[in-house]
């Protein structure tokens, strides 16, 4: 298998943690997870341009990041990304290979 035309990135630093009592921090993101923040920005992006944004929606109406790795999985050769923003703390991850989703970027959020 060749080297994607994209470079992966890894995050070394600590976690931004946000919350205490509720905190998301991690350093891979899951399938299940709900591409969605509420209040903030939530995005997926493929090589910076813009696949998918949250828009007003309901919990249960939003996508699940299941249904862009499936998306990816048939044009892999691609740099694939999740954006999560909050007031507290915001999260990237980038796509690497099969489900597998690494975070690139931990900060403090936008307040």
């Amino acid at each position: 298998m060749s080297e994607p035309k994209w470079k992966k990135k890894e995050y070394e630093g600590r976690l931004c943690i946000g919350c205490l009592n509720c905190s998301t921090a991690s350093r891979t993101i899951k399938m299940n997870r709900r591409i969605g923040v509420g209040f903030g920005l939530a995005c997926v992006e493929k090589d910076g341009r813009l696949v998918y944004i949250e828009h007003n929606q309901e919990w249960k109406d939003l996508p699940t990041l299941m249904r862009f790795e499936n998306i990816a999985r048939k044009d892999p050769d691609h740099d694939w990304r999740v954006k999560l923003h909050t007031p507290l703390h915001g999260e990237e991850f980038q796509r690497h290979s099969k489900n597998n989703w690494v975070l690139i970027d931990s900060n403090g959020g936008f307040a």
